[in-house]
């Protein structure tokens, strides 16, 4: 997956290492859970991608690889922590690192007092389950991540999890990070009509804004019309934007009908490229696989916008650029910053993209 750093240039969140190492370096991102999990095979014999989310242990072994192998990636990412519940009973019960689990033992309670999918629900009001949920975190700080995305957080109490975040220690100044550098952390909470809102986690960090998702796949499947976005964001009852991150899919609303996918290619590029474009939020685009079934195996602040100056930029989506030469379409911005931009209705991508500053033809 790409997603943007704290109110930042785009994050990734990508479940392939070669990429990461690959592309770190170019922006910010997010990988899957680095945590032990539960191994589970499906009729068919395949592993669904869901069990990364079944913790066995905090050790740092995975079907991606193991700690040695983590912190040769890891630069500035940040990672998906899940800490709310343990894994589910499981007659295999056997983790990626070989961990196995007493599940008559435990310090269980449920989340928010019931278990979520049969999952064993942390009690993270007890000392030793924050100790054990700390030495995590700070294991992942020193090995150089940038932060975390906090897994079912809507399912624990902010007043634990304040306690749980104060403990986590700066970033490490060893991969760059200033000093007294803080952790960004992106909590995963659904906010609705319900009686858990955004606000009540907004002290402790950023939370995901799901409904971006949903309203532009109305937007852009034909259903509202696309003159309504003048007023995107929080006109729309979305919340605070300097308080979300938001996204058109992830691992879990990609294998649902609510949101726009790479199945749907035009209009999901499209709605990507408004939410990139447009200043709500801080943004995180989606690199997954492809996939058949819903169990389908598998802090830099900067700003966004800025004026286009007078010149021919190239279009990257149609092309690139080389010196003084576009292999794509040519974009001639005014010196009013305006520019007369045709696009055919029946076009595959229906959007286009410049680089603010990089000019193929500086005009006088």
């Amino acid at each position: 997956m790409v997603e943007r750093g704290p109110k930042t240039t785009p994050i990734v969140k990508s479940e392939d290492n070669q990429w990461i190492q690959d592309n770190l370096m170019k922006g910010k991102c997010r990988v899957s859970p680095a945590s032990e999990n539960l191994i589970v095979h499906l009729a068919d014999g395949s592993r669904p991608w869901y069990e990364r989310y079944q913790v066995m242990s905090y050790n740092l072994t995975t079907r991606s690889g193991d700690e040695q192998e983590f912190a040769n990636m890891t630069r500035r990412i940040y990672v998906d922590v899940v800490v709310n519940h343990m894994t589910g009973e499981n007659k295999e019960n056997v983790g990626t690192g070989g961990s196995t689990v007493d599940f008559k033992k435990g310090q269980y309670y449920g989340a928010r007092v019931c278990e979520l999918v049969g999952l064993k629900d942390l009690n993270q009001t007890k000392e030793y389950v924050r100790d054990k949920i700390g030495e995590y975190f700070n294991n992942l700080v020193k090995l150089g991540v940038a932060g975390f995305r906090v897994d079912a957080a809507k399912h624990m109490f902010p007043s634990d999890l304040k306690v749980i975040y104060d403990g986590v220690n700066n970033l490490s100044t060893s991969y760059g990070f200033k000093p007294n550098s803080r952790p960004y952390i992106f909590q995963e909470v659904h906010s609705g009509s319900g009686a858990i809102k955004h606000s009540d986690y907004t002290p402790l960090g950023d939370v995901t804004e799901f409904r971006v998702g949903s309203e532009l796949k109305r937007s852009f499947s034909g259903n509202n019309p696309l003159k309504w976005l003048v007023s995107w964001g929080e006109r729309w009852n979305l919340s605070p934007s300097d308080k979300v991150l938001v996204f058109i899919d992830n691992h879990d609303t990609q294998r649902t009908d609510d949101v726009l996918t790479y199945k749907e290619s035009r209009a999901y590029k499209a709605a990507i490229a408004f939410m990139l474009a447009h200043p709500y939020g801080s943004p995180r685009v989606m690199s997954s696989f492809f996939f058949n079934l819903s169990d389908g195996a598998l802090q830099e602040p900067g700003e966004r916008h800025s004026r286009t100056e007078l010149g021919v930029y190239c279009d990257v989506i149609t092309g690139t650029r080389s010196g003084q030469s576009c292999s794509g379409t040519n974009v001639t911005v005014q010196n009013d910053g305006t520019a007369n931009i045709r696009l055919r209705g029946n076009a595959e991508d229906i959007v286009l993209a410049i680089h603010v500053g990089t000019q193929v033809t500086i005009l006088q």
